[in-house]
This record gives structure tokens, sequence and C-alpha cells, in this order.
């Protein structure tokens, strides 16, 4: 009885240390993404309003393209000294980073300086979310049961996802309590500040944690020559990654750093409605990411992917006409239906991603190819949405992008290996590749 009780405390040891880091890291991020139309307003020149929201947009772009950077540089570490270690230096990094941003001075006190400043900080953002997100699902996949790994990577991606709900929450709370002027004077750093905070409790709960077994087992035991052969075959890992991510990533990066700007300067919703809708239904985003990880062990990862992608694809259009109506409730029951379909595919596809690779590569393969696609997809994905409204005229434009994304990743689920019981000290699917897909990878493997 001590020995299942002192199991399942270092179980809930471990799965809350890496969601309260993966909350603290993610919160940072959120908070940039809802502040858009306030810092658009601080940070750039105010002569054209639509102008500054899409250089404010650029800037949010630019910290994904620094995530690849940190992923290789992070990876390497994280593969080589540990994971725990890097998981306690991406947390300070990224938590500096978001409070320096409270502090920051703004166009009007010192020119062009505020918006570059901005940037870097935004690009230091970046480059710590690119350790960060492939260290704490790699800790947390390898400490993970064989039968339950889907369903723990779902619980530390709930809390990876929750902040979003939660700064929403926060923000609307904060504007109706300050009140439109005083929140846009100074109450709006308040929020970057307790990034900072938050990220000094993830590291306490953080800095005692021990490595996974499956870690230290395959450090000791690969050779050189065992390193050479995961290098080589990794490469096969990061094209299946790279074929089943910019689903999720599209739909999450349109519902999380889209939507609330989208509702309020093209539905004309009141912002804190469009805050309260935007958490709630990322609220209930984070729950189907439990529930898909949860029938990824039961099912297998192909299913849950496949399903996940084709109710994005079928959501995307009705979902973007109820969200432009202008009212709560059609803002609610769009984003409702893009998040369930997000959750669901998201649950299988953050177990499968860290999957493909060999542990001994796991952390750098992983980090590399997930922060390139997360660059080229999520970061725009605000920007390319923006200019669809824009240059169509209509405000379901953005849809089409999702629903053509979710029928290519339909078919690209197909060609990837399922991983529900690959052993993790080997890359996913040798040999089992077949068809155009075997001869691209025989083709970057040479």
């Amino acid at each position: 009885m001590a020995h299942t009780e002192d199991t399942l405390s270092g179980n809930r040891k471990k799965i809350g240390a890496a969601s309260v880091g993966q909350f603290g890291e993610i919160f940072d991020f959120a908070v940039f993404g809802f502040s858009v139309p306030i810092l658009a307003t601080h940070f750039f020149h105010s002569s054209s309003p639509q102008a500054a929201i899409l250089s404010t947009f650029t800037v949010y772009a630019v910290a994904f393209f620094a995530r690849p950077l940190g992923g290789l540089f992070f990876g390497y570490l994280a593969d080589r000294i540990g994971r725990v270690r890097i998981l306690s230096i991406t947390i300070w990094l990224m938590a500096g980073a978001t409070a320096a941003i409270g502090f920051l001075p703004t166009y009007a006190t010192i020119g062009i300086a505020a918006p570059i400043l901005l940037a870097f900080c935004r690009l230091l953002q970046g480059f710590a979310m690119g350790g960060e997100t492939s260290g704490a699902t790699s800790y947390i996949l390898e400490s993970a049961p064989d039968d339950k790994r889907g369903f723990w990577v779902g619980v530390v991606w709930f809390f990876g996802h929750l902040p979003n709900a939660f700064v929403a929450i926060m923000l609307a709370v904060l504007q109706f309590a300050a009140g439109p002027e005083i929140y846009s004077d100074w109450v709006w750093r308040l929020p970057f500040i307790l990034g900072g905070l938050i990220g000094i409790v993830g590291f306490w709960m953080r800095r005692n944690l021990e490595e996974p077994k499956e870690y230290v087992e395959a450090k000791r035991t690969s050779d050189a020559h065992q390193l050479r052969e995961d290098r080589r075959a990794s490469l096969r890992s990061m094209l299946y990654l790279l074929l089943i991510q910019p689903v999720q990533t599209v739909g999450s990066y349109l519902l999380l750093g889209f939507m609330y700007t989208f509702l309020v300067r093209q539905a004309g919703l009141d912002a804190n409605a469009a805050l309260a809708s935007n958490a709630i239904a990322v609220f209930v985003l984070s729950m189907f990411l439990v529930v898909g990880g949860f029938m990824a062990d039961r099912i297998g990862r192909k299913p849950v992917l496949t399903a996940g992608a084709l109710w994005i694809a079928c959501a995307a259009y009705p979902a973007l006409q109820f969200a432009s109506a202008g009212t709560f409730t059609g803002a609610l029951v769009g984003q409702m239906l893009i998040g369930i379909g997000i959750g669901l595919y998201g649950g299988a596809s953050f177990a499968a991603a860290v999957e493909f690779f060999p542990t001994s590569f796991r952390a750098t393969g992983h980090a590399v190819s997930y922060q390139l696609t997360v660059a080229i997809f999520g970061g725009t994905t605000p920007l390319i949405a923006a200019w669809l409204v824009g240059y169509f005229g209509t405000p379901i434009a953005p849809g089409f992008y999702v629903i053509a994304v979710a029928i290519m990743g339909v078919v690209a689920v197909q060609f990837v290996p399922e991983t529900r019981n690959a052993r993790l000290r080997q890359a996913a699917g040798e040999g089992q590749a077949t068809g155009p897909l075997k001869s691209s990878i025989a083709t970057l493997e040479v």
C-alpha cells in the first residue's frame, strides 16, 4: 500500500510540475495574443488602426520564427544533459521576457524604439517556448505508463491550453473593474508582470524533479553507433510530424490568436463578451485534449486524428458564420465547434508527435520539426486570417483556409505509423512507410 501511495504521489508530482510549467509558459504567450488590440494602440503609430493591428500581428508572428532556433538549442541540450535542467532554464527565460513587456515604454514615449523592444521581448519568448514545449512533452511521455501516455500528455496540454481561458477571463475582469480608460492607461501591464511571477512558481515546482527512467536508461545504453542510427531514423520521424501537425496548429491559433480580435473588430462584439466566449471555448478545447488523449490510448492515435481533422473540416465554415453574427451566443457556438475538433485532434497529435522519435533524439528532433511547423502555420495564422477578411471582404474567408488544411491533414494522417504501442527507445514506423512517402524518406536518409 505504501509503495502504491508513493507511486501515486510521484506521478502527481511529475504531472503537476510539467503542467504548472506549461501553464506559466502558455500564460505568457496568451497574454500577448489577447492584448493585440491594446498593444497596437501603445506600440505603433496611431494614424492607421488597421495598419497598427497588422503590425502587432506581425510582431506576434515573429516569436514563432525564433521557436525553431530555441527548439534546436534547448532540444539538443535536453537530449544531452537532461530534460529537467532545460525545463528550469526555459521557464526563467519566458518569465523574464514577459515581465519585461509589462515595463516597456510606449511609442508615445520613445517612438520607434518601442516596437523594436517589444519585438525583442517577443523573440525571447519564442526562443524559450522552442525548448519548453518539446522538453515538457518529452519529459511527461517518458514518465508515463505505456498504456496512459496519451492521457498523461493530454492532461499536461490541458494545463497548457487552460491559460488562454484564464487570461481571457482575467482581462475581462480587469477591464470591467478598471474601466476602459484606466485599463488602457496602465492596468494592461499587470498581466504581463503576473506572467513573470507565475514563472517563479513553475521553477519552484520543477527544481527537484528526477529525470525519467526511460531517458536515463536510454542515455546509459546508447553508444555512438546507436546515436547515429537514431539521428538517421529521426529524419523519418520529423517528416511524420510535419504531416500531422498543421491541422492542430492552424485550428489552435485561429482560436487562440485571432478570434478575440476578430469578434471585436469584425463582428462588433463587446470586448468583455468576446473574451468570455473565447474563454469558454478554450476551456472546452482544453477538456477535449484530455478526452482525445484518453481515446488515443484506447483505440489508437490515427483513428482519433482522422476523426478530429474531419470534425474541423466540417465545422470551420459554420463556426465562422456563427461567430460573425455579432452575438455572444453565436460567438460561443462558433468557437466551441472549432475547439471540440482541435481538442480531439490535439489529444492524439501531441502524444504521437513525440512518440515518433527515439528517446536519444526525441527533444531535438521533435523541437526542430514541431517548432518549424508552428512557425510556418501557427505564427502566420492570425495574420493570414486578418488578411483574408480584408481581401475578400467577408468574415468567413478564414474558414476556407482552415478547411483546406484539415482536408490535407485527413489524407496526411493515413501515411504515418500508429504509435499507441510504439517502443519509446526507437523511432516509430521503421519499415512501415509505403509508396511516395517511402521514396521521400529514402531521399532524406541518403
